[in-house]
């Protein structure tokens, strides 16, 4: 990439209310073009959230942007899914009734509209994955170049050396789909994942929406009417007055990866019985004698520690400057 040159940014997304805080703060971000939204289910169904992408972007007035939908099944075609209307509102964005969005999604599907702008634009683009990974995956086998054509993924996901958030053993997007979670980690792709271990630590308190709701911004004057369901919740599962800032968290990565640090390993994620859903990083501090299922797989980068008060203040500045 070129100096001053803006990095390239596709973003699955199951909007949500902290996935509308990552798109609008990724839309007021100079260093990223966003160039499409891939939607799947997570928050919401995924006709939902195809829907709540296209009002996003109208919101922000930006339906230049492509909407590509993306899968209703889990990749195991699993149809039993997870929604966490409880935590969004059941319209995944405050229980606002907004009109319905005038867009429409385009002909492509996700996972083709991913491995086609990956194959366009090699090494170039940033896909930032805020939801289960099925899209993801599913690229991945459309198009078997398609780890090397991507230029990083980074994904929202896992909980590493901490308790879940859907059971203590697994995060509530691996959990959707931990078949497609395991095949994206062995991929190949560069990959970063951010997990609540990290995403826990970004707080955004009460005192902090006042003063996006005193701001003139659109997209946090926005925002704040939405905020009211998700603070509710996390006072009520998690006893604090404030919310965890997981997905901005996560889109922050993808273009100042240095307010992060990481280790490396190989991520390999269960997929049956009672820790469904668990994401397990092989450290390499051992060299076992025997082949194991983490044997000759890639590595990826996982976040260790995130600056959490940068990462506050650069979500407020351009939400508030909006």
């Amino acid at each position: 990439m070129a100096i001053g040159e803006r990095r390239k940014m596709i973003i699955d997304t199951d909007p949500g209310i902290d996935d509308a805080m990552a798109i609008f703060v990724a839309l007021k971000s100079p260093e990223v073009d966003v160039i499409g939204l891939t939607t799947i289910y997570g928050n919401v169904y995924t006709t939902l959230a195809t829907r709540n992408a296209l009002h996003l972007l109208e919101v922000a007035d930006r339906t230049d942007i492509p909407v590509a939908e993306g899968t209703h099944t889990t990749i195991t075609n699993g149809t039993k899914l997870r929604i966490a209307d409880f935590v969004h509102g059941t319209d995944g964005l405050g229980n606002q009734n907004f009109p319905p969005p005038k867009g429409k999604a385009i002909e492509k599907s996700a996972p083709e509209y991913l491995a086609e702008q990956a194959k366009l634009h090699p090494g170039e683009i940033s896909v930032v994955a805020l939801g289960p990974l099925t899209n993801i995956a599913l690229a991945i086998q459309l198009d078997p170049e398609f780890s090397k054509n991507v230029g990083q993924i980074v994904l929202l996901g896992g909980a590493f050396a901490v308790n879940g958030n859907v059971n203590p053993a697994a995060e509530a997007n691996i959990f959707g789909d931990p078949e497609a979670a395991d095949i994206v980690f062995t991929s190949g792709a560069d990959i970063i994942a951010i997990g609540i271990n990290v995403t826990h630590q970004v707080v955004m308190t009460a005192a902090d929406r006042d003063r996006l709701a005193s701001s003139n911004g659109k997209l946090a004057q926005y925002l704040c009417r939405i905020l009211e369901v998700y603070y509710a919740y996390h006072l009520e599962a998690y006893n604090i007055r404030g919310v965890y800032l997981h997905d901005p968290t996560a889109l922050l990565a993808a273009f100042l990866p240095s307010l992060f640090t990481y280790t490396e390993g190989v991520v390999r994620v269960q997929t049956k019985g009672i820790t469904r859903g668990l994401t397990l990083l092989y450290n390499k501090q051992k060299r076992f004698a025997e082949v194991t299922e983490w044997s000759d797989k890639a590595s990826v980068k996982v976040a260790v520690t995130v600056d959490a008060p940068s990462v506050l203040k650069l979500v407020m500045e351009r939400l508030m400057d909006s």
